[in-house]
Order: structure tokens, then sequence, then C-alpha cells
């Protein structure tokens, strides 16, 4: 066995918590101490309750560790429901494509809580680069079609066992594609 055994590992026990993104106050009335302080982004604005008109969202995450964070935002994001591990998340979309050995192997492999190095949505010239239909020994046909045929397709790797398994999330709606080849050990 190439991977140890993931033992206690499951969906339920690699939740993960929910992310918010990082806003900054501006403009606030009366409330000058609120500059500086990062807040978590919720759909109208923070989760401290800070109007979105009222606000300036950044391109990264909310830190509740931070010190600059806003304790109410902390506290509302730390008590906000747990979502999915990325192998949950990816288990469902692939739950999708045609039932196969590979696909039931990969299912598995999922549960167990196997690795995720990549998952991205990106030009169809970048995904067959992280693709590396290359490597792969079943299924890499119907896997270069997929890729072929969307503009910004989903790749996912998935590294279980002695395999690499690669998933196409075609962009229209079209089940995912799956296929595998060796694991590079070296």
């Amino acid at each position: 066995m190439i991977d140890p055994p993931n033992g206690g590992w499951s969906f339920a026990t690699a939740r993960e918590s929910a992310r918010f993104g990082a806003c900054l106050a501006n403009r606030v009335p009366g409330l000058p101490h609120l500059r500086g302080v990062q807040h978590a982004g919720g759909a109208d604005g923070t989760l401290c309750g800070i109007p979105e008109r009222r606000i300036a969202r950044v391109r990264s995450l909310f830190v509740p560790d931070d010190p600059r964070s806003c304790p109410r935002c902390r506290e509302e994001a730390e008590s906000a429901p747990t979502q999915p591990c990325v192998q949950e998340r990816l288990h469902d979309r692939v739950l999708e494509s045609v039932r196969s050995e590979i696909r039931d192997e990969l299912l598995a492999a999922l549960r167990e809580g196997a690795n995720v190095p990549v998952w991205l949505n990106c030009p169809s010239t970048v995904a067959q680069h992280y693709a590396r239909l290359d490597g792969l020994t079943d299924g890499a046909g119907p896997a270069a079609e997929a890729l072929a045929a969307a503009a910004r397709p989903g790749v996912a790797n998935v590294e279980h066992d002695r395999w690499r398994f690669l998933v196409v999330l075609p962009e229209d709606g079209r089940p995912p594609v799956v296929a595998r080849g060796p694991r590079d050990l070296g």
C-alpha cells in the first residue's frame, strides 16, 4: 500500500469551517474605529451588519484569528455551519459521471480521504497542462475529448494508492469524465 491508512477519516470528520471574503469598512458615519478592521463579507454586507454600500470587498479570505479582525464578524464566522471538504464536494460531482470500474474506485478513494492536490477551473489550454493526459492509461481518450470540447473546464487530480485519477468537469452541465493512470511515485 502506497498511502497509509486514514483511520477515523470521514466526510463528517473532515468538514471545513465556513469561509468568508474579507471586507474593509469605508464611510461609516460615526464609527471611525471600524477603519482598518477586517470584516467578514456576507450576502448584503458584513456579518456584523455593515451594509454593502459602506464596505470595500478585497480579494482575500477573512481570517478570524487575525488581531485586526472584527470581534463580532469573528464570532459569527466561527459559529457558521461547516461545509463539505474537497473530497466530499468532488465525490458528489463524480456521482454524476458514467458508471464504470474507474469511477467506483475513485468514489471509494474519495470516501477514504484521497489527496486532491489540484482542482481548478481554467482555460482549456491550462487544464490540459494539469490533466497530464500522457500519463493516463484508462479513459484518456474521453478525457481528452471532454477537455477539447470545453473552453473553461474543471480539472481535478486525485492521488490514491498507486493511481492518479483525473476528473474533467465540463462547463456545460454534461457529466464529468473520469480517467486514471499510474501515480508518479518518484
